[in-house]
């Protein structure tokens, strides 16, 4: 049987280049009529880095300063998220109803995209490919690799030209 996708999931990490992983979810959505929930996850602060930031602003401030910060950040990316669809979608701005949700989470991206993946029980995971230098051609992005080895969701890894 030939599968149906409903629900997508766009996985962005906002360089330029991730438009283009970006136009084939929503050339997906629109053969299926899906909906597309985006995804951006801002990378873990290294613990060396924290605990040296921990060291100059105390403890206690940095606690604080991440509480007030943290939910102002991600904000920030949804809205700049929200931008960008409407942009993309510009020559057909009814395609912005496909986009489901606009989620920004912490952590490590690949785990942070499988947990997506499975609370909103994507039927594809749409994510872009940094090739890097020589070895471009011999491997994936980091993030696309582990995801197409961990997944047990189908992932559409679309080369994006750095």
């Amino acid at each position: 049987m030939i599968p149906k996708y409903g629900t997508l999931l766009y996985a962005t990490d906002l360089t330029v280049n991730a438009a283009h992983a970006f136009r084939h979810a929503v050339a997906v959505a629109r053969c299926h009529d899906a909906r597309i929930v985006v995804l951006h996850v801002l990378p873990e602060v290294e613990p060396a880095m924290l605990n040296y930031i921990s060291t100059v602003m105390g403890e206690d401030k940095l606690a604080r300063f991440e509480l007030e910060h943290k939910d102002e950040v991600a904000d920030q990316i949804r809205l700049r998220l929200h931008q960008f669809a409407k942009e993309e979608l510009a020559d057909r701005p009814e395609d912005l109803e496909k986009i489901a949700g606009i989620e920004v989470h912490h952590g490590n991206a690949v785990a942070r995209i499988l947990e997506a993946s499975d609370r909103i029980d994507a039927d594809l995971i749409v994510v872009g490919s940094h090739g890097k230098g020589r070895l471009k051609y011999a491997f994936l992005g980091s993030v696309a690799e582990k995801l197409l080895r961990k997944s047990h969701r189908p992932v559409l890894v679309v080369p994006l030209n750095d």
